[in-house]
């Protein structure tokens, strides 16, 4: 049986922004606390956990449902397990898009899972719209860097949450300067761009995760950054217990451990 709680999105109205990393990081970190963490690939034209994670396998159970890879305590699916090709593009219109997304949640032997991350495409179309309407998500993490040319598309996200009735639970600033070895922050992509985005919408700003090398070495290699045992790390395992803490808050307001059951 499949019992997914806690469903989060991880969504941006931008591309670029390192929503997939940021996703495939916190699932591992709050694996790290001996959860039960699933992670559903749901950015069909530009699907990369499988890359993130070192690829993976899909097998059958008995009743023909998928059995979907672990790794690093993360149970992963993605699209790109049912390509021929991993370079082939997906060209599909709505329907098709709504009925894959079901698939993974309800085709997918899952087991218990406490937290089920879901890796979203950008934008404020037909994906955001089917998975709104699909299940009952806990909430959305935004994901945008600093500079404003990502905030005015996040912006935009954030309101498209908030007419379908899905809660942001906070903001992730991604690529927030880069910190030379000789000392010196570079501010890349700007500053300040998710405290202001978190005041303007009265959500807190979660974390604020620098440029590192490293993160994108590790993810190169398959293997995410929040699985080692280094400093650079700690942002994630940070984002992970906040989320951890507001969910918790949610569940006893009466507001949270929302699930899908199936058979």
């Amino acid at each position: 049986m499949t019992q997914l709680k806690n469903i989060v999105a991880v969504a941006s109205g931008k591309g670029g922004v390192g929503k997939s990393t940021v996703a495939a990081n916190l699932a591992v970190a709050l694996a790290a606390h001996s959860k039960q963490v699933a992670l559903i690939d749901a950015d069909f034209y530009g699907p990369s956990i499988p890359l993130l994670f070192g690829g993976g396998k899909i097998e059958a159970d008995h009743q023909g449902k998928i059995i979907p890879p672990l790794k690093f305590g993360v149970k992963y699916i993605s699209l790109q397990f049912f390509l021929e090709n991993p370079d082939d593009p997906v060209i599909w219109r709505g329907p098709m898009f709504t009925k894959a997304l079901h698939q993974l949640f309800y085709d997918v032997n899952w087991g218990a899972v406490d937290y089920c991350i879901v890796d979203m495409p950008p934008g404020t179309g037909d994906a955001q719209l089917s998975l709104a309407q699909m299940v009952q998500l806990s909430g959305a993490l935004i994901v945008t860097t600093p500079q404003e040319m990502a905030l005015a598309d996040v912006r935009k996200a954030i309101n498209m949450l908030s007419r379908v009735n899905v809660d942001v639970l906070g903001i992730v600033e991604n690529m927030a300067g880069f910190v030379a070895p000789d000392g010196q922050r570079y501010d890349i992509f700007g500053s300040g761009g998710g405290k202001k985005l978190a005041d303007a919408f009265n959500v807190p700003l979660l974390a604020s995760i620098p440029v590192d090398p490293r993160i994108r070495e590790a993810g190169d290699s398959g293997e995410p950054i929040a699985a080692a045992q280094e400093d650079a790390c700690g942002h994630y395992q940070k984002l992970a217990l906040r989320l951890i803490e507001i969910l918790a808050e949610r569940e006893q307001a009466g507001e949270g451990s929302l699930k899908i059951v199936s058979q």
